[in-house]
């Protein structure tokens, strides 16, 4: 997604074009008389100075704006990178990092998103001008926002992954052991970081360019159809899709797991309690994976709603009023941020294998049991 900064250079670059548009106008009329050419270079003049005081007030108070919208957004990736370190940390500890692959490559994504928030805004912050090759490459990288949603949209990709692999392991077992081999996870895995890339650096590299040390981002489409079929795609592919399969599979499994511990209890009079030990915790443990998972998916699916929703309505013409930049691009970006930062939580509480690590690094003190007469 495109940032602030982006429509007050879009802005920018209008009020140039209008100006040699007009300069262009008055040099084909040559046969124009002197007089009418001093009016209009006086009203010219009259009307720049009033939108240079005009554009300088709104620069003033936009600046003061964006200032403190950076330094929110790098709070939430400071969070999100201590938060998902941590897990990733928690999940190798507990050697759990070999069976939960996916959810593996699922923090090291949000991570890889949190670390390059941090320093897009950073460099945002610092207001580096864009000129020559270096600025070509800040403004590719780095003011476009294209290294974040490198991991962003990889993330929401491998969250599609792990649904699906879930399902197969719940709804159909016997053929999960068949597909599901470990080539297919990484392959799975790469996948996920490869859509995030190349989705995002073919539609930074035809969208963006670089204007007198200025850079627009996602600002050059071949055309308006082109754009459109962007945005519907985008928002299309990265959410309303991947809801569709969270509800889907999500449900199946829900139903799955229901008609198992109904035929585990038939059965719990029947074979060897070490075979019914076995079975029940192996059932307990596919459960909290799938309870983590469906709460991960439903934050993900609240906190991408609000950003989904303003970025297709206002760039659609839906609402010809409603600018995406003006109507809450602020807040619903910063609900969308904090869900790559607050999913940490979810595993440090729901996640049996990731709650016990970090349940022994936190330092307490055991009271120690008194001798004495208990109460009577």
């Amino acid at each position: 997604m495109p940032n602030v900064r982006r429509s007050i250079n879009v802005c920018k670059l209008m009020q140039t074009i209008s100006f040699y548009v007009i300069l262009r106008k008055g040099m084909t009329e040559e046969s124009s008389t002197a007089s009418h050419l001093s009016v209009a270079m006086t009203t010219e003049e009259a009307d720049k100075t009033q939108t240079k005081g005009e554009s300088s007030m709104t620069s003033s108070s936009l600046i003061g704006e964006q200032f403190y919208w950076r330094c929110a957004v790098i709070f939430i990736g400071v969070v999100g990178i201590a938060g998902n370190a941590l897990i990733l940390y928690a999940l190798v500890a507990s050697k759990q990092h070999k069976r939960h692959m996916l959810i593996v490559n699922q923090n090291a994504l949000d991570l890889f998103s949190s670390i390059f928030l941090v320093v897009t805004y950073v460099v945002e912050i610092f207001d580096i001008p864009q000129t020559g090759a270096l600025g070509y490459w800040l403004c590719f990288a780095f003011v476009s926002g294209n290294i974040i949603w490198w991991g962003t949209n990889g993330s929401m990709v491998n969250l599609a992954i792990i649904t699906i692999d879930r399902y197969l392991k719940v709804v159909h077992p016997i053929r999960s052991r068949k597909w599901l081999r470990p080539w297919v996870i990484y392959s799975a895995m790469a996948f996920a970081w490869f859509v995030g890339i190349v989705y995002n650096s073919v539609l930074v590299f035809c969208s963006t360019a670089v204007i007198d040390g200025v850079c627009y981002s996602y600002s050059f489409f071949e055309s308006y159809a082109a754009e459109m079929v962007t945005v519907v795609f985008s928002v299309s592919f990265f959410y309303f899709v991947i809801l569709a399969l969270f509800i889907f599979c999500y449900w199946r499994i829900l139903v799955a797991i229901r008609r198992q511990a109904s035929v585990m209890a038939n059965h719990s009079t029947s074979g060897s309690s070490a075979a019914q030990t076995h079975q029940t915790q192996s059932h307990q443990i596919q459960t909290n994976v799938v309870k983590t998972m469906i709460l991960v998916s439903a934050f993900y699916a609240i906190a991408w709603l609000p950003n989904n929703v303003l970025y297709l309505i206002s760039s659609t013409k839906l609402v010809p009023a409603l600018m995406y930049f003006e109507s809450g691009y602020h807040l619903t970006s910063f609900i969308a941020f904090f869900y790559t930062s607050a999913n940490p939580f979810i595993y440090a509480t729901k996640f049996n294998p990731v709650r016990q690590i970090l349940r022994k690094m936190i330092p307490c003190k055991k009271k120690p049991v008194q001798p004495g007469t208990t109460g009577t």
